[in-house]
């Protein structure tokens, strides 16, 4: 019974599921949307897109050469991962540069995974970024957040009907899209404040010789990019026509 299960869950992985109805697309999106917007409801979720912000450091500074050290996630939601190796140049410019665009990106993904119809694949896709990242994390509470993540992922895609799979993957997915956009505008906040000499974006008008504006601009961009394309994916009646892998 045990691996007739596995076996159910791996055709369910490597095949394709149809797309869900457009009410429940259209309604994970309003809720996606409510939770980036209620601040005590962001406040909380804020933490999903700290593990993929710290994440994109890590992933950056391992492709480009650097040492990784670890990464710590607070639960004040911010989040630090450090690495050593040269104090400038490509490698510490794309590791800075990689947190505030990796929420956003990863939403993209998942909204094209989602566009081809694998639905239980993007869950266990989930998983298998949290475990990477999980094996790198230095603290309690970045533990803990983590792995209730990655829990409550599993549990919806090993135990849940395919119509919460659906919504919980349209949510998860609605929500990483827009939530890219929230975290670039409080960075400006904080730094018009004089509240972030050390954020991402000031690192990289050091490390540059560039504006920090123009870095806070970049992240949005991309954001907004990411948001549109990904948005056209999963909205009804603009699914694009990709090939099923």
């Amino acid at each position: 019974m045990y691996m007739s299960t596995i076996g159910g869950v791996w055709h369910d992985v490597v095949g394709t599921q149809p797309h869900p109805p457009w009410w429940l697309v259209t309604a994970t999106g309003v809720a996606a949307l409510a939770a980036v917007s209620v601040r005590s409801v962001w406040h909380v979720l804020r933490n999903v897109v700290t593990i993929a912000h710290e994440g994109g450091h890590a992933f950056a500074a391992l492709v480009t050469g650097r040492q990784l050290q670890g990464v710590r996630l607070h639960s004040d939601t911010s989040g630090v991962t450090v690495s050593s190796g040269k104090p400038y140049g490509p490698g510490m410019i794309f590791t800075a540069f990689a947190g505030y665009v990796t929420p956003p990106l990863l939403g993209l993904g998942a909204a094209g995974l989602l566009a081809m119809g694998h639905i239980t694949a993007l869950l266990w896709v989930g998983i298998a970024l949290l475990a990477a990242i999980l094996v790198l994390i230095r603290n309690v509470f970045g533990v803990l957040s983590v792995v209730t993540t990655g829990g409550v992922i599993f549990v919806v895609s090993w135990f849940a009907s395919s119509t919460v799979q659906a919504a919980f993957a349209y949510a998860f997915t609605w929500f990483l899209l827009l939530a890219g956009t929230r975290p670039v505008v409080e960075l400006q906040s904080k730094r018009s404040r004089g509240r972030a000499p050390d954020s991402d974006a000031d690192q990289l008008a050091r490390l540059t010789g560039m504006p920090g504006l123009m870095w806070v601009f970049g992240f949005g961009m991309v954001a907004v990019a990411a948001l549109l394309a990904g948005g056209a994916w999963l909205l009804p009646g603009t699914m694009p026509q990709l090939p099923n892998w």
